[in-house]
């Protein structure tokens, strides 16, 4: 039995362990985790997550295991099976000290108690002019050979971004666009890997959107606060309670920042719900279609419970570059008796049939409305209205979302204007549900569906004798 004397060694030992060797006890989180394994199959990744989630941590960690060779077995990721060379990115010199540097090296009073193990440190260089701040590092590789690590940065401007060729590339921090390019460039002669960690404070900038927009070849994993567990529930609420309202998607959630820009600016949680288990049949629905090409066409299934005055969103479809026939044949399994509202192009002539765009999905057998969307008074087919009832709607608890429909949920977080003007830009399904917002007075339930076929295609649902099953 041990004697406390030998107790407090072995404490000691396993203190003295744990700083020199820490990457052996690194245990990631379920997104972390998928943001290394995305390393085997994309060359570029974005880690996008709130503040003190370990974002930088997770990256840290990877750079070290590319440096060293040393790769646990649980890894899926990039791999090397080589010494390497790779650069660590930030704003400055003072940031990739107190972030990247920290991460990897440790602090300035204590070199080698980072994600790399300390006796695999062979040298490092400090940097000119920046006290404590390190402009490179060789490591030992398992190989034999050694890799190089330089910290850099973006402040430096494009050209100090040129001419190498690397493996990795890790940004810490959002980088401008032409660094972000010239980086990845450095990496396309060895097939390497570039990889981004920040929390996007600067709003939906033309990196966010390469990730954001699923551009081929990206891959973003989004880390809110929810998934971590290093933080008690009550510490959480508190964290987010802080945080200034406008930030607080950001920094909690890692959602891009847009300010008072945002269209819509109810909290997800307060409209987001699970799947409906069932739909009384004497609910109504309605569909609310949003035509498209280049941009998506996009659909949404609508569930009215109109004793509450509560609209359920629990199906959403949205895809580019295809005819009315896949729009319709993935819409119709909704149900084919449900009213479909549409915008007012699709008035609009298509060349090839001569017929009508809303004619065209009729055809398809989609249960289109015989008139575009607007509202019954004043307000006709203002965008702006629309927006208003959707917005009290969200505010009032009177419109939920299933939050399964990630593709919805993607679209409400980024909806924002600039300059007072509504982007159009990845905003479908966010037209598709004002559409069938505005025209709500048509959803019908399923209880009417059944035997009375002969007048689903007819009057206000699409026919052509001016009658409604309503009125007659």
């Amino acid at each position: 039995m041990l004697s406390d004397q030998q107790k407090l060694l072995k404490l000691e030992e396993l203190k003295k362990l744990k700083k020199d060797f820490s990457l052996f006890l690194y245990q990631p989180y379920p997104k972390q985790v998928e943001f290394h394994t995305a390393g085997a199959t994309v060359r570029q990744r974005c880690l996008m997550a709130g503040n003190q989630l370990g974002k930088t941590y997770a990256a840290g960690c990877e750079t070290a295991m590319h440096l060293t060779g040393l790769y646990p077995d649980w890894w899926q990721g990039k791999r090397f099976r080589r010494a390497t060379r790779g650069w660590a990115g930030s704003r400055n010199a003072e940031v990739a000290r107190d972030g990247a540097q920290r991460i990897l090296l440790g602090p300035t009073n204590a070199i080698g108690t980072g994600t790399i193990p300390k006796d695999r440190i062979i040298d490092y260089k400090k940097a000119r002019g920046v006290p404590d701040a390190v402009e490179s590092v060789l490591v030992k590789h398992t190989s034999g050979d050694q890799s190089l690590l330089v910290f850099k940065g973006y402040q430096d401007g494009r050209e100090a971004w040129q001419a190498e060729t690397l493996d990795f590339v890790w940004f810490d921090e959002e980088p401008p666009e032409d660094i972000y390019s010239e980086g990845l460039t450095r990496t396309n002669n060895t097939g390497g890997t570039a990889y981004l960690t920040f929390t996007p404070l600067l709003g939906m900038t033309f990196v966010v959107l390469r990730f954001w927009n699923k551009t081929p070849g990206t891959q973003l994993i989004s880390m809110t606060i929810d998934d971590v567990n290093h933080y008690t529930d009550e510490q959480k609420a508190q964290i987010v309670a802080d945080y200034l309202p406008h930030e607080r998607e950001a920094r909690a959630n890692g959602i891009p920042m847009l300010g008072s820009g945002k269209v819509f600016t109810t909290e997800e949680a307060f409209i987001l719900e699970s799947p409906l288990a069932e739909i009384p049949e004497s609910w109504k629905q309605i569909v609310g279609l949003d035509f498209g090409w280049d941009h998506p066409t996009a659909a949404v299934r609508m569930v009215y419970d109109a004793e509450n005055d509560c609209v359920h969103v629990t199906a959403a479809y949205r895809q580019s570059k295809q005819t009315p026939i896949i729009h319709a044949a993935a819409i119709r399994p909704w149900g084919d008796w449900i009213p479909v509202a549409w915008p007012r192009d699709g008035l609009q002539t298509d060349k090839g049939s001569g017929l009508q765009i809303a004619d065209i999905y009729r055809r398809e057998g989609l249960n289109m409305l015989s008139e575009f969307s607007q509202f019954p008074d004043k307000r006709g087919v203002g965008v702006e209205a629309g927006l208003i009832e959707m917005q009290q709607r969200f505010e009032t608890g009177r419109l939920k979302v299933d939050r399964n429909l990630s593709q919805w949920i993607d679209e409400y977080r980024m909806y924002h204007r600039v300059d007072g003007v509504v982007v159009a830009l990845n905003e479908d399904l966010m037209c598709a549900t004002r559409y069938g917002i505005m025209m709500l007075r048509y959803a019908t339930p399923a209880m009417y569906a059944g035997g009375r076929p002969d007048r689903w295609n007819r009057g206000r649902f699409g026919g052509d004798n001016g009658t409604s099953w309503m009125s007659a």
